[in-house]
């Protein structure tokens, strides 16, 4: 099997084949408003419609089911300073940090810019309330101690820190208030990723409303998306990339909810490549189960699907593994032709741009 994959995908499994020129000006710095407003792209067999995110009830069928990933982006940029002493008297240092999970010795990963401003056991202060000690580094990851845990440290940190927006954006703008709305889905439930499920973002209660109107059936799943999901791939043959590692959750109902619209025909429609990357790491056996833990699932073009029927996606960056993922779904070639459509028509990319829905 792998010799005849390779055979199939080997001639076109190069980074270079999932790169294209994406114009400076598509890339969204702001969401649609309202959120259901933004552009759909409609890619089903080899058809290509241009609609809106409203217009999705037109799209899906009775017995529909959409898969939602209900995590929620912490606030997990913040801006702090180091105080220490020195022989010309008290100086400080401005300090940035992005956290980036939590550990099981009640440590947090985050990045720390500049990095070598900050010594093991030195305090870094946030706010009136929240600092934290550096404990070690490894990696170029820092391990920070916090003064506080739980919900006060939930209630500190939503006070002190701003949204992580993603690199592309927040090399454009800083966060604001407004991000914290913006970058959060209406379903946001379990607090613990630091990158949004975007595709997600385009749905408010009206369409939800239009949605359950018209006979969709939802499920909740839990995958915290993690800073790696913005990490560029390095390696030319792209069979060799190492996946970063996200935690994520298919509960019971939720496996039990997923087989039973397989058995009674309906499709299965992931709303974002986290829930897709999610359900496929509980299907590899061939058949949804609940699962709970970390996965690296890497889905690129040769894959085979088990439970995804179409996917509800944005679109994504040049040799990307979500591209990949895509591809994987839907075909290089089919891809490479809907974005052409989507550039040549205007589309807004990346996490606030407008989205697809993808049938293959």
């Amino acid at each position: 099997m792998a010799e005849s994959l390779a055979a199939l995908y080997g001639a076109a499994m190069k980074l270079s084949d999932f790169d294209f020129h994406l114009p400076e000006d598509l890339i969204a710095t702001r969401p649609a408003n309202p959120r259901s407003s933004a552009r759909l792209l409609v890619a089903e067999g080899e058809a290509i419609s241009d609609s809106h995110v409203f217009d999705l009830p037109n799209w899906l069928r009775p017995g529909d089911r959409l898969v939602l990933n209900d995590t929620r982006v912490i606030p997990a940029r913040l801006s702090g300073r180091r105080h220490r002493d020195s022989a010309q008297g008290p100086v400080s240092a401005a300090i940035e940090a992005t956290l980036l999970e939590p550990q099981a010795d009640g440590s947090w990963t985050a990045l720390i810019k500049p990095l070598k401003k900050v010594k093991p056991g030195e305090e870094i202060v946030f706010s009136d309330d929240l600092s934290a000690a550096l404990d070690r580094v490894e990696d170029g990851q820092a391990y920070l101690q916090f003064n506080l845990s739980g919900e006060d440290f939930d209630a500190a940190l939503e006070q002190a820190g701003a949204m992580p927006l993603p690199p592309y954006i927040a090399a454009k703008r800083p966060a604001d208030e407004q991000d914290k709305t913006d970058y959060q889905t209406i379903w946001a439930r379990n607090s613990g990723a630091v990158a949004a499920p975007t595709a997600s973002l385009h749905f408010d209660d009206a369409l939800m409303a239009a949605l359950a109107e018209r006979g969709v059936e939802f499920s909740h799943v839990t995958l915290h998306v993690g800073a790696g999901t913005f990490l560029p791939v390095k390696v030319e043959d792209v069979t060799t990339h190492k996946m970063h590692a996200e935690w994520g959750r298919v509960s019971q109902q939720a496996a039990d909810e997923i087989r039973a619209t397989k058995a009674a025909g309906g499709r299965v429609i992931p709303v974002g490549t986290t829930a897709l990357r999610l359900i496929e790491s509980a299907a590899r056996s061939g058949q949804i189960a609940p699962w709970e833990g970390e996965t690296d699932i890497f889905i690129y073009p040769g894959f085979q699907f088990h439970v995804t029927d179409a996917l509800m996606t944005n679109f994504h960056l040049p040799k990307s593994t979500l591209l990949m993922l895509v591809s994987a779904l839907m075909g290089q070639e089919r891809m490479r032709s809907v974005y052409t459509h989507a550039i040549e028509q205007k589309y807004r990319f990346f996490s606030y741009g407008d989205s697809s829905l993808l049938i293959p």
